[in-house]
């Protein structure tokens, strides 16, 4: 852990990231209910503060230590120091659930069983790619084909896509988006 702490506060010192709300996150919004949020691997909380000011009680969980020093304390923010690798996801408590830029596998069926009846999942993250995209080297951090889609079978899906973005460096890339809701 210490090791992946010291990797990541240094990348977010060296090679700050853009700061407003992702996209996809600002159009699907509306889609959940306010109330309970979980931005997974939130670094300094680009995501967070725009669910805080859309009303809801957002639990930002982070390996950066320097990431989670840079959000707003405020009460409707509450952060957690975690590692992600081995993190545990409390069942049934959130409304809303935001994975941006951050793949792992081993939280997909934990996301499911934290969302609350009617709970809205939002979630893109990178895919494999071929060309002259950026991505991250590790395919353990790479989505397959489709993989999204059918990791979150059995939530009612409100949008998937799978294209060409820009990451937060400014660099092409391909990324899997998906918006579900678990009824």
């Amino acid at each position: 852990m210490t090791e992946d702490k010291e990797r990541w506060n240094k990348r977010h010192v060296e090679k700050p990231m853009r700061h407003n709300v992702e996209p996809i996150i600002e159009k699907y919004i509306g889609a959940a209910d306010v109330g309970e949020a979980l931005d997974i691997a939130c670094g300094v909380g680009r995501n967070t503060h725009f669910l805080a000011e859309k009303g809801f009680l957002v639990d930002a969980v982070d390996i950066s230590d320097y990431a989670l020093s840079q959000i707003q304390d405020i009460k409707a923010i509450k952060k957690f120091d975690v590692d992600l690798d081995t993190y545990n996801l409390e069942i049934n408590k959130y409304d809303l659930i935001v994975n941006i830029n951050y793949l792992s596998r081993r939280l997909i069926p934990q996301m499911k069983e934290a969302l609350r009846s009617g709970g809205v999942i939002i979630f893109e993250t990178f895919i494999i790619a071929h060309g002259e995209f950026t991505q991250p080297v590790n395919p353990e951090f790479l989505l397959r084909k489709n993989e999204l889609l059918h990791a979150f079978i059995g939530l009612d899906v409100i949008y998937y896509e799978e294209r060409q973005d820009v990451n937060l460096r400014g660099e092409a890339t391909m990324v899997a988006s998906l918006v579900a809701r678990k009824e």
